[in-house]
């Protein structure tokens, strides 16, 4: 085992893709910010942050994730952060426009399968929230730096 980390910095860089083609009326109104999470101090820490976009949407759309390792929180000398995202949304796809939150996911079982975000007439924005958790393995304490990670969400209609 190595020696116990004393700071572990993480950031996510997020991707969105909406095709005008595949999409329609649907858009993101903003891309995600960069997520930087505080950092690893302990091999027992998880920490964990997210942000929030808007989707204006017409009808029903399907939302799939990037489940390689490039949505993997990735490090010096080859080492990797057990990373797990999550979905949240404003509606629930009965009352309002949304679905209802994911699990926690780890990156390569990430919306798999993908979430219906379900339009209700009226209702033409979705304010969808991604989660990210990083830890340590479990076994193994990863070294010190910076761990980055590209999780891209994909938004496609439903036929």
């Amino acid at each position: 085992m190595k020696p116990t980390v004393t700071h572990i910095v993480v950031s996510v860089c997020l991707a969105l893709i909406c095709s005008a083609l595949l999409l329609g009326d649907a858009s993101w109104q903003s891309d995600f910010d960069p997520i930087t999470l505080p950092d690893i101090t302990s091999m027992d820490a998880v920490e964990q942050d997210s942000d929030q976009i808007t989707l204006n949407l017409t009808e029903d759309v399907e939302m799939s994730a990037d489940n390689s390792t490039t949505a993997r929180l990735d490090g010096p000398v080859g080492d990797w952060l057990r990373t797990r995202y999550q979905l949240t949304f404003d509606g629930d796809g009965v009352t309002a426009s949304g679905a209802s939150d994911t699990n926690w996911n780890l990156y390569d079982q990430f919306l798999n399968p993908s979430v219906t975000i379900t339009h209700v007439p009226g209702d033409d924005i979705v304010l969808v929230r991604l989660r990210v958790r990083a830890a340590n393995r479990s076994d193994e304490v990863s070294n010190a730096g910076l761990y980055t990670a590209t999780q891209t969400l994909t938004a496609t209609w439903v036929e």
